[in-house]
């Protein structure tokens, strides 16, 4: 009998273990700089990742108010309408409107010296659909864009 719940006990362990190992954290980095530039025009992710990890980082000097930046993340066919309601929402709200559903994944806005990571799943991507990163500080998307990839 013990050596039974011992052998499920371990049972238990090893399908936990196993469905934690299951899970793929995909990591990128970017960052934004006081010429109201990203490093990258182009981010991608592996099909098999099941959570996409961002960090953005911002090189420059200048505060959040004067020079802030964001990431954010939309289907490309959504992003000028997002930039356009985020820049309403104001610095408060990290200028992305409060429950926009067009934003798949955002950060806070950073300014110089600091950075900020944004988790969400895989799931909320799908393999073939164009998708774009932004910063939605005001003037700033129409600089400060990419093509995010997954697949």
């Amino acid at each position: 009998m013990k050596t039974m719940r011992m052998i499920a006990c371990l049972s238990l362990a090893f399908a936990a273990s196993s469905a934690f190992a299951a899970d793929k954290v995909c990591k990128v980095e970017i960052s934004g700089t006081d010429q109201m530039q990203y490093d990258k025009k182009e981010l991608s992710v592996a099909a098999d990742c099941t959570q996409v990890e961002v960090t953005l980082k911002h090189a420059g000097k200048l505060p959040a108010q004067a020079m802030g930046h964001n990431w954010v993340l939309a289907k490309t066919s959504d992003l000028a309408g997002v930039a356009s309601d985020g820049m309403g929402a104001g610095l408060p709200n990290n200028y992305i409107k409060t429950g926009d559903t067009r934003v798949i994944a955002h950060t806070k806005v950073v300014g110089g010296g600091q950075s900020d990571t944004v988790k969400f799943p895989a799931s909320a991507l799908k393999k073939g659909e164009a998708y774009s990163f932004f910063c939605t500080f005001p003037g700033h998307s129409t600089m400060m864009k990419g093509a995010f990839k997954f697949g």
